[in-house]
């Protein structure tokens, strides 16, 4: 999520606040302490305040706990759990990568609830063992039911929510197709959403009741989440199969190491190719670096004739090129991540097979969405 401030690790697991947590945590906070000064009229507003404080950080560390639940598990399929966010919403654990299996995916989803479900259970033996009493047994109290409301509302079987990953996973065992599992839960999703808007706006204008104001955000946020995991599903269906070599330009910009700049300069700036930069290849065809038209203007033009390509191309390293049987999906993926544009496909042998753009994909993708001609 964009703006986030990163807080430090937990567990190894990057964790980030949005600025929106902040917001809440004061919202909550002040709504808890105006609990416990009208429920105990003998707390001072300062330690009213204090406790309500407490409350809701141990409310967002029950989030984040239902957070760590779903990250514990998928590190144990070998998942890399990129990052933890609290936002307005509560918390987002962000995976790597999907489950293998249905049934992993089932895991990775029904471990959140289970946490909270667990915390519900833990703090509610605590209060009656303990027979805490006054704002000790309130603030208790309201740590129980909340923590089975996180599990309950998690849930709902629509994605974004635990609930529809759970239903995913069933479709997609029932199935066998995993972006039919999603559509379906993202349907779902959208379903609850528009209840969620409609649950809002209807109190709003029948009777002026702003207290649904929540109901709309929620509403919208699985809307818009619900409709972006379903529209990411129809493009993983449509990459599936293809690899980096599927998508490699035709006639990419690739030079051989053993030519001089003037040489250079004729066959492929002079000649009207349009590419700003070029691959370098050796003798046996492997990618040895990269050359760019601005590079020739380090060199006097009286020494292009003696200066060969090599001599000028800067080198590439291997983790900016991708293998020619990757999956095309993994390497969208990769130009999402590292914000790049182009990418060089090798083959095993580090032979070069030419550049995949980023444009060249969703053509791809736009090629594969049109109707075949009867």
């Amino acid at each position: 999520m964009n703006g986030t401030i990163r807080v430090g690790n937990l567990f190894g697991i990057p964790f980030y606040i949005h600025p929106s947590w902040f917001l809440v945590l004061g919202l909550v906070t002040w709504s808890y302490s105006s609990g416990l000064a009208a429920q105990f009229p003998q707390l001072s507003a300062g330690l009213a305040l204090l406790l309500g404080l407490m409350t809701a950080l141990m409310l967002f560390a029950s989030v984040v706990a239902h957070e760590l639940g779903h990250s514990f598990v998928a590190i144990g399929q070998g998942i890399d759990v990129k990052s933890i966010t609290l936002f307005i919403f509560g918390g987002l654990a962000s995976l790597e990568k999907e489950s293998k299996t249905p049934s992993e995916a089932f895991w990775v989803a029904i471990a959140g609830p289970m946490v909270s479900l667990l915390l519900c259970g833990i703090v509610t033996v605590i209060g009656v063992t303990t027979a805490a009493s006054g704002p000790l047994a309130a603030i208790l109290g309201v740590l129980a039911s909340v923590n089975l409301a996180l599990a309950l509302f998690n849930l709902i079987p629509g994605l974004p929510l635990d609930g529809g990953n759970i239903l995913k996973a069933i479709v997609w065992k029932i199935t066998g197709n995993p972006y039919k599992g999603v559509t379906f839960a993202s349907r779902v999703g959208q379903i609850f959403g528009w209840v969620a808007i409609l649950s809002g706006v209807v109190p709003l204008l029948l009777f002026g009741n702003a207290g649904n104001f929540w109901n709309l955000l929620i509403g919208f946020f699985l809307l818009q989440n619900a409709g972006n995991s379903a529209q990411f599903a129809r493009v993983q269906e449509k990459l599936t199969g293809l690899t980096a070599q599927d998508a490699v330009t035709h006639d990419s910009p690739i030079v051989s190491a053993n030519l001089t700049l003037r040489e250079f300069a004729d066959e492929r700036v002079i000649s009207g190719q349009n590419w700003h930069r070029f691959l370098v290849t050796d003798d046996d065809g492997q990618l040895v670096g990269a050359i760019a038209v601005d590079n020739l203007r380090t060199i006097p033009t009286a020494l292009w004739s003696e200066t060969q390509v090599k001599e000028v191309m800067r080198p590439i390293t291997e983790s900016t090129t991708v293998q020619s049987d990757q999956p095309l999906l993994e390497v969208m993926q990769l130009l999402e991540q590292q914000k790049l544009s182009v990418l060089p496909v090798i083959r095993e042998n580090g032979v070069l097979v030419g550049i995949l753009e980023k444009a060249a994909i969703i053509q791809l993708l736009q090629s594969r969405t049109q109707p075949n001609p009867a």
